[in-house]
Formats: C-alpha cells, structure tokens, sequence
C-alpha cells in the first residue's frame, strides 16, 4: 500500500485479495461493506482448482455517497484478513502509482506510456526514466519527467543497480517498468522488486532468441509476431505473464514492416499490463497471473 492512501479519504475504494478457497469469503467482504454502507460497484472473482485460491476484486463506494476513509477500512478490514489468510491491498481507486520507467536505446515503449499517462488514459505519476545510455533524455523532458543516465559497465553493475535502488526509494517508487531496458536485472534486484517490475519482451511463433529477432523472424517466414509482458524475475523472460499480443504478418512485408509491427504490439502489451497492475487487477497465482477485468 503506497504512503498517499495511508493519508486520504476516496470517492471510490477497491479491494484485491487472494486466498485459500473455503466458504464464507464472499458473504464476509459483502457483510463488511454493508456493515460500512457501501456499495459494490463493480466484482469479479475467480477460483483455481488447480491451486484451489481464491482471487476477488471489488470496487466500491459509500451508499451515501461520502468520501471513504480509506486508512480506518483498511485498520478494519484486517481483521477479515486474518479469518481467511488473505493476501490483500485495499486502496483509492483513482490513487495514481508511482511509476520508474527504464529504457536502453529504443523508444516506442517510452513514447507510447507516457503519451497514454499524458492523455488520460492511464494513471501514473510517472516519478522518473532511468536509462544507461543518453539517447531519450530529450523525449522524457518533453513530458516533463526526470531522467537518470546511469551508465552499466561490466566491472560497475553493482554500483549502478544500487543508484537504481536509491531513486526507487527516494521517489517512492510503486512500481518499475522495464520498456525496452536491454540489461539484465542481478537476482538480488529481481528479488528486491519482486511483484512490481514488469519488462516487455518479444516473444513470436516460433521464438527467436539474442539480437535482431525481429530480422530472424522475417528471415523465417513467421505468419505471426507477438510481444509478452510479464513480471520481472531472475529467471529471464519467464517471469508470470500479465498479458499478450500478436498480430498477422505475411510474405509481402519487409524486415523494417516486421519491426514496427512488433514495436506496436510490445507497445499495447506493454500499456495493457501497466494498466491492470496499477487499477490492482493483477495477483500473482505460483508462476502465473490472475487478472480480474
């Protein structure tokens, strides 16, 4: 939970939470928000047989329609917690994350989150870019967004994933989104950012792996290209999957038309899974996700 819903009442308040399956969850959430005159403006919930967990999501408001005290609901609701062995976050709806943005050279994911946040169309509090080259200094201050250079050398990893850490600390950072980043993140920082860093990745029927994958799909023939984003872990690009997209290519394209084509669906992934884990719509499951729409 981020120190702003600690400190504030909200128009509207949502309630993720994950548990072991048993009876009496649903009748439990349902009689706290009753008992508190609010009313359910939107659920979904989901049970895995498999793992045999249970997820719900709930947004909700006061009947009334008072302002929710956020911090007295969330004192309260641990109570319910504890019954179940929840796992649960419950905050302001419309809170915005504070959201660390890492790049390398390439742009279009850049580009495209913070148009999005620029517009509307997501809400982030964008507190920072940090890239180990120069190249999109200029583009994140056209949106007016601090931008770090920290450059990453063999023999000064360390140094540079500890400056990483203070700006995630010092802006109070919510979440890390890696878009594009092309470095690979130590196991003791996948650790630390364990839940709350996501990475996009090309990922394409069948899949190419090292440089230029997008050339070596062509070269292949592919009829489609796909882009994974998923969270960070220190197994590489098998963190759980939030979300996928692909789209149709064919024999009349170019290299160069593979390529932006794969630019826009890492772009839409990417933006997609941003989305969900910042509306809290997104538990972790063992290696997978639910994401609760």
């Amino acid at each position: 939970m981020t120190a702003a819903s600690m400190a504030r009442s909200a128009g509207q308040c949502v309630l993720m939470l994950s548990c072991p399956d048993t009876p009496g969850i649903v009748y439990a959430v349902a009689g706290f928000l009753f008992d508190r005159r609010c009313t359910i403006v939107q659920s979904r919930q989901f049970h895995d047989p498999d793992s045999h967990t249970f997820f719900m999501r709930v947004q909700f408001a006061h009947a009334g329609g008072l302002a929710l005290p956020v911090p007295d609901l969330q004192r309260d609701f641990a109570d319910v917690a504890s019954r179940f062995g929840m796992t649960w976050r419950l905050g302001d709806a419309d809170e915005k994350q504070r959201v660390l943005i890492m790049v390398s050279r390439f742009g279009h994911c850049l580009n495209d989150l913070l148009y999005r946040d620029s517009v509307g169309e997501l809400n982030l509090d964008v507190a920072a870019v940090v890239s180990n080259h120069p190249d999109l200094g200029l583009l994140a201050g056209n949106y007016g967004v601090p931008f770090h250079h920290i450059p990453v050398t063999p023999g000064a990893k360390p140094e540079a994933e500890a400056r990483l850490l203070e700006i995630v600390q010092d802006e109070r950072v919510d979440l890390v989104v890696l878009a594009r980043y092309m470095q690979i993140l130590s196991p003791g920082l996948c650790e630390h950012l364990e839940g709350r860093a996501i990475n996009i990745h090309h990922s394409m029927l069948p899949s190419f792996k090292g440089a230029r994958p997008y050339q070596q799909a062509y070269e292949r023939g592919v009829k489609l290209v796909g882009a994974t984003a998923h969270y960070v872990t220190a197994d590489l690009d098998e963190g759980p999957i939030i979300d996928q997209q692909i789209t149709r290519v064919d024999h009349s394209l170019s290299a160069d038309e593979f390529v932006a084509l794969g630019r826009e669906v890492e772009c839409r992934a990417l933006a997609r899974a941003v989305r969900w884990h910042t509306e809290n719509r997104v538990a972790l499951n063992g290696r997978k996700t639910v994401v609760l729409h």
